[in-house]
């Protein structure tokens, strides 16, 4: 299996850098939702490790979940597959930080949600364009309004519009905003000061407690938004029609009324 995923030590093994590894898109295929699983899983186990900064190859973080994999047939497996990836993100004893450049779309943008810090610079372009293809975004659904950002949930998600790294921040949802042209520097600094001086065991602890409000409301609201989709929603000819006419690059012909 290709490596979908790359990652390094930094900083004497206390931050693990994930880089997901197949620019220019990155898109979030099920070898590459397995591949982050497996080493989220192993990393559980902590030690010495303080965090892990998740970020995207290239110039972009990701355009998003395969839309082949959403057509029917395919996206019976695929959803669940990605809400486990998102549940395994935010049920993670270590703090995972996203570092967003460039197009952050979709599940791409949902998996940088479900980091527990979001940091961006002012290339990064949010959106979940689901609904320009007919269907919607699960996990923004119940993470946006969760994480305080009820307004531009229901603006993003109905729209599909694109907002920028200042909407983001203005809506609490980021931990700061990076230089462009010295991101990884910008958050190694922030990682010096603000997090590495403390130890790994009280972070751990603490970053689980924060968690617990959040985790407990996924759990409690994405399995039905999961059968609204694959139930109700792939029911509908326009779910269908949506990804094929982006698959075969062509407009859609809604029919639903």
């Amino acid at each position: 299996m290709d490596a979908k995923i790359a990652s390094c030590e930094r900083h004497h093994g206390q931050i693990l850098e994930v880089s997901l590894n197949a620019p220019k898109a990155n898109v979030l295929d099920a070898a590459m939702m397995a591949q982050l699983r497996s080493l989220l899983a192993v990393e559980r186990a902590g030690g010495r490790r303080k965090a892990i900064v998740l970020q995207g190859a290239g110039a972009h973080f990701c355009f998003g979940a395969s839309v082949p994999e959403h057509a029917p047939g395919q996206v019976q497996a695929m959803l669940p597959q990605f809400h486990a990836l998102i549940d395994d993100l935010l049920d993670h004893p270590l703090p995972i930080l996203a570092r967003v450049s460039g197009n952050c779309l979709g599940g791409g943008f949902e998996l940088a949600l479900a980091c527990s810090l979001l940091f961006a610079d002012a290339s990064a372009r949010f959106a979940v364009p689901e609904i320009q293809l007919g269907v919607f975004p699960p996990v923004a659904t119940v993470l946006l309004p969760a994480l305080g950002a009820g307004a531009l949930a229901m603006r993003l998600i109905l729209s599909g519009q694109a907002v920028d790294a200042t909407a983001l921040d203005a809506a609490g949802l980021l931990a700061a905003q990076l230089p462009t042209t010295a991101g990884t520097a910008a958050l190694d600094d922030w990682l010096q000061r603000h997090l590495l001086p403390h130890s790994a065991a009280a972070l751990r602890i603490a970053h689980r407690a924060a968690r617990a409000p959040l985790l407990a409301h996924w759990r409690a609201h994405i399995r039905p938004a999961e059968q609204l989709y694959l139930g109700e929603l792939m029911a509908t000819h326009d779910a269908r029609e949506g990804i094929a006419a982006f698959i075969e690059r062509r407009p859609p012909r809604w029919q639903d009324a």
